[in-house]
């Protein structure tokens, strides 16, 4: 690729960013991720000696792209997620007359399984949250965390970026921002309201915060926000000492919460603001998770299906 169509690229690209910043909110982890597809494309145009600019790329040429990744082992639900972030540039350049026709619009994803998360049981989660140690400032914190975790369905990146101005315990409800700093107001349950509070009142008054954390709820030693590896690995070692071999990560806890809701017979709208999904039909795997329940009770419980 020549200098002049490199520079022309990263034109685009910075355009894009800004696009996607400022029109559509996207956080920067997601901001990145887009950029990082669209550099894949680019990589492989000049591993292959092309010079094309994006008005000369065309669907052959897009087609070629995704067998290429796919040959370097890629699987297909990143390969999806690639030709995603690729529309999404196209169309943006297909905004801004870049381009005069979009030639990722018939490209193809690679058909996907859509498999079931694992979900835990009641019992589960409760045998979880009891290996935790409580004479232990991080034990009354993590209780805290997973009780969050579980009463309201957050995203691990939520849950690390709650702030206490976003607390409204009083009358039950927290405030999250969500993808696109989207805000929703979501029930929080007592037990979740009891340790937030213990934890705030007889734990957190004794770390020193450091500066720009202040309003940050959940915070470690050092007194800075927590990362979403530290949430996983607590819930990890947590799971390990309760005896449990199932795959379980923090979106585990929201799967779970999610799956019981459904199961009890809410209302899906209703779980889906909970949830915060801008569509409906991201909240209704959760009613194949509930036929799935259902199927299972029948073969436990059914004479006809023993």
């Amino acid at each position: 690729m020549t200098k002049e169509t490199a520079s022309m690229w990263q034109a685009y690209k910075k355009g894009f960013k800004a696009y996607l910043q400022l029109e559509k909110s996207l956080s920067d982890n997601s901001v990145e991720a887009y950029l990082h597809d669209v550099e894949k494309l680019t990589t492989y145009l000049s591993a292959t000696g092309r010079l094309l600019t994006p008005q000369q790329v065309t669907l052959k040429h897009l087609e070629q792209f995704v067998r290429w990744i796919s040959e370097l082992g890629m699987t297909p639900g990143s390969q999806a997620r690639i030709i995603s972030g690729l529309k999404s540039f196209f169309k943006y350049c297909l905004m801004e007359h870049i381009i005069a026709i979009d030639s990722s619009c018939l490209l193809e994803s690679p058909k996907l399984k859509r498999t079931l998360p694992d979900i835990l049981s009641f019992d589960e989660i409760e045998n979880i949250i009891s290996q935790l140690d409580l004479s232990k400032p991080e034990g009354g914190r993590n209780k805290a965390i997973l009780e969050t975790l579980y009463s309201c369905g957050l995203r691990v990146s939520e849950l690390v970026n709650l702030r206490i101005s976003c607390l409204y315990l009083d009358v039950g409800f927290i405030k999250v921002i969500g993808k696109g700093d989207k805000e929703r107001l979501v029930p929080i349950g007592s037990d979740a309201i009891k340790f937030i509070n213990i934890y705030r009142n007889d734990i957190r008054v004794h770390i020193a915060v450091k500066p720009g954390n202040d309003d940050i709820l959940f915070l470690n030693r050092r007194g800075s926000k927590l990362s979403r590896v530290m949430i996983f690995l607590i819930i990890k070692e947590m799971t390990r000492l309760a005896g449990i071999t199932k795959t379980i990560s923090p979106h585990t806890f929201r799967h779970s919460f999610a799956t019981h809701l459904v199961e009890g017979g809410a209302d899906l709208r209703a779980v889906q603001e909970m949830l915060g999904h801008e569509s409906i039909t991201t909240t209704e795997i959760y009613t194949h998770l509930d036929r799935e329940f259902l199927r299972n009770t029948l073969h436990q419980f059914h004479p006809a299906f023993k």
